[in-house]
């Protein structure tokens, strides 16, 4: 399969994304397996956050006598250009130990700066960061699955890989 073409059954539309997509994307309930700050390729780049997640194309409502919803789930690299001014907090008290995104929001640049402010805000972590754009990338054909989160020999383990499925 290439960016361009669709998987019918999970309603997958491509298999790269990019910010000029960001309206119709949604990452609530996103789990992060890994994070990686890659330096820049060459002398004064900057760097790029490359997340390895579980990227839910589509939540499938139930259908009687089922009483939970489904979820077709890829797992995918979203990779951050250029990225700086990066602030974050991070807690575990209390909670299980999981990176799951509540939401993924951009603000346009304030006067005189050149990219956009992200923020990636869950349930037991926030991270802003200014970014020139990003790319993500679905790694493998979607998953049906009856939890929000693909077990780790379902999706290949951890992987920063970008590369969409063919």
């Amino acid at each position: 399969m290439i960016a361009g073409t669709t998987h019918a059954e999970s309603g997958l539309s491509k298999t790269v994304w990019s910010d000029a997509d960001f309206d119709e994307m949604e990452w609530h309930q996103v789990t992060i397996h890994g994070l990686c700050v890659q330096p820049g390729a060459a002398d004064g780049a900057l760097p790029r956050l490359m997340l390895d997640i579980d990227y839910i194309i589509r939540w499938v409502y139930p259908v009687e006598p089922e009483k939970h919803f489904t979820f077709w789930i890829s797992p995918a690299t979203l990779v951050f250009e250029d990225v700086r001014d990066v602030v974050g907090d991070l807690s575990f008290t209390g909670l299980p130990l999981s990176l799951d995104i509540d939401q993924l929001r951009r603000a346009d640049p304030q006067d005189g700066e050149d990219a956009p402010h992200w923020h990636i805000e869950g349930q037991s972590f926030d991270l802003r960061f200014r970014a020139s754009g990003f790319r993500q990338y679905l790694r493998q054909v979607p998953q049906h699955s009856p939890r929000l989160v693909l077990a780790p020999d379902a999706r290949g383990g951890i992987a920063f890989t970008e590369t969409a499925f063919a």
